[in-house]
């Protein structure tokens, strides 16, 4: 009963903002990802469309990361509007500060501005695919997380996870002796995991000391949040297929994204709780995965819209522009 107290912890500011955090980004890149197919759809510009996973390309995220490589020659390809300019304006201030401070909100900021891009522009055809990946990295993350120490000697999910880089710009200050080098910090958090001091309205002092944060991976949220995508482009689809056959019933029947995120809130605060109870790291997609995954398909197959679900029978828009290129 003593330990059931410790889960009060979980109404402190730190979790609670950590959790709305996720919650948010996570519904935040599937509605992004919703809304960057459409704008394709529309424009029929399909020079920057999105990456649609297969089989094969599932079954390997977990051994190699590989999927922006199309993209790195995308970005001075083609001119910049003047919203654009001034975005990239932005982003390379906050890029700059944050190498110069190292301030946790900046590595959040683009923790996130990473997950909702990746979301947007890596697709998941159909569920079939989804449950091949999320298993995957099932698998995967209780591996790395529960027995890699009893290969490797050391908790490598968790080495990886809270290691920090030297800071290029101090080495470089360093060497040239130029001024202000005090103000540059030594060492980075790199922007893989969302943080958030545990004591939040303290002002614990940034990378100080990893266990005064708590964290969260990004692919804790990006992973789930393409399953998000999935369904919510399935819902859109379904809600504009009712409107026009003139249906008498509502397309709220057909929201799987309401079944899917408050699964992903579950799963969170189930694997928060589980860190709290065992005082030990915890494999965020073990909870995850199945608060997600388990209630589409279990709705799926109650509408007896599994097969479609699981199949993926609308097209792409990889296919959409194999169609425009013939």
């Amino acid at each position: 009963m003593e330990s059931l107290w410790k889960l009060i912890f979980l109404l402190e500011p730190a979790p609670v903002t950590l959790i709305i955090t996720a919650v948010a980004v996570t519904f935040g890149s599937a509605f992004r990802a919703l809304n960057y197919g459409k704008e394709m759809e529309r424009n029929r510009d399909f020079s920057e469309a999105s990456i649609t996973l297969d089989g094969s390309q599932a079954l390997m995220i977990p051994l190699q990361y590989s999927l922006a490589d199309p993209f790195v020659s995308r970005c001075c390809s083609k001119s910049f509007t003047r919203s654009q300019g001034l975005l990239l304006l932005a982003c390379t201030g906050i890029v700059a500060a944050w190498l110069v401070s190292g301030h946790w909100m900046l590595n959040n900021l683009l923790g996130i501005s990473i997950c909702i891009a990746f979301v947007s522009h890596v697709r998941l055809p159909n569920i079939k695919i989804c449950a091949m990946l999320l298993v995957c990295l099932f698998v995967y993350d209780i591996f790395w997380v529960f027995f890699s120490e009893r290969f490797f000697g050391a908790n490598v999910m968790v080495s990886v996870a809270t290691q920090q880089a030297s800071n290029p710009v101090h080495t470089v200050a360093n060497s040239l002796s130029l001024p202000g080098l005090q103000l540059i910090t030594k060492k980075l958090e790199l922007p893989v995991k969302i943080v958030f001091p545990r004591n939040l309205l303290g002002g614990v002092i940034p990378g100080e000391n990893a266990q005064d944060f708590m964290m969260l991976g990004l692919g804790d949220m990006a992973i789930p949040a393409m399953l998000l995508a999935l369904v919510l482009c399935f819902d859109h689809r379904k809600s504009r297929d009712t409107v026009k056959l003139v249906d008498i019933h509502s397309s709220k029947g057909h929201k799987y994204i309401w079944y899917a995120l408050p699964g992903y809130a579950i799963g969170l605060v189930t694997a928060l709780a589980a860190g709290v109870l065992t005082h030990s790291p915890q494999p965020a997609l073990l909870y995850l995965v199945p608060s997600t995954l388990g209630p589409v398909i279990v709705i799926s197959w109650i509408r007896k819209e599994l097969i479609e679900l699981w199949e993926g029978t609308v097209p792409t828009l990889n296919d959409k522009a194999r169609q425009v290129e013939v």
